[in-house]
């Protein structure tokens, strides 16, 4: 781990988070001074299912992938991370190990705040803990919704309703996915193979469902996609 430069540098940060948004000074200031900094590469693990929960991270820049792993060792990809998100509230409230693994899907940053001083955080900040409150009520909607996407009957209707899920509304009403996962990536949140990915986006985009425009897709038409999600219209030669 290391350290920023300087005090101003790393305050300068934390106020850029949302969790830590609006908080004032002297608290940012005490919570800069606590907070460690890890230089993460690619394809690095940050944590581990089963390690203790002795930090709060926040991920200041970089983009990172929650893992966890089934029976039969395979790898189940749950959500993606973004710069400005936190994690590893949940072992700190119930002072249990880790549910989940992270590993980094490109080089990233992450500041870890020590447990002490996250509870202190916290129990003396009502904006801080209701929104921290409101991102677990955020999480417990989403895996509901990823478990039922992981019980579709097959491989490429996962893909859809995962694809469905990551669309969001951009400026102008155009629905986009903005910095897609990668094939890989995207296989392992369906727990399927990255060929049967590459099937799937090709229906997409030969059909016109969606676009590619450079790190993003376009959806032409959500309806469709959503109609893939529901009741998978592949062509049977294109599931195989």
């Amino acid at each position: 781990m290391k350290t920023l430069p300087d005090a101003a540098t790393a305050q300068a940060a934390l106020t850029r988070l949302p969790l830590l948004a609006g908080v004032d000074p002297s608290t940012i200031a005490r919570t800069a001074a606590a907070v460690t900094w890890r230089d993460v590469r690619k394809r690095e693990s940050v944590l581990f299912k089963g390690s203790p929960g002795d930090h709060l991270l926040f991920l200041v820049s970089g983009r990172l992938q929650v893992l966890d792993v089934t029976e039969s060792g395979r790898e189940i990809g749950l959500n993606l991370l973004e710069a400005g998100d936190y994690f590893g509230e949940i072992a700190i409230i119930d002072d249990e190990p880790r549910s989940a693994s992270v590993v980094a899907l490109e080089n990233s940053l992450v500041a870890l705040l020590p447990k002490p001083q996250t509870l202190e955080l916290f129990h003396q900040n009502p904006l801080v803990a209701e929104r921290v409150l409101r991102g677990l009520a955020r999480k417990l909607r989403n895996a509901s919704v990823y478990q039922t996407i992981l019980c579709l009957p097959n491989a490429s209707q996962r893909v859809f309703a995962l694809m469905q899920r990551l669309c969001r509304v951009a400026p102008g009403g155009l629905v986009v996915i903005e910095h897609p996962p990668k094939q890989q990536e995207l296989a392992i949140m369906a727990n399927t193979s990255r060929e049967t990915v590459s099937r799937a986006l090709k229906v997409l985009l030969d059909s016109g469902v969606v676009e590619k425009d450079n790190n993003r897709f376009i959806v032409r038409d959500f309806a469709a996609l959503e109609r893939l999600a529901l009741h998978d219209a592949m062509p049977p030669a294109a599931r195989r």
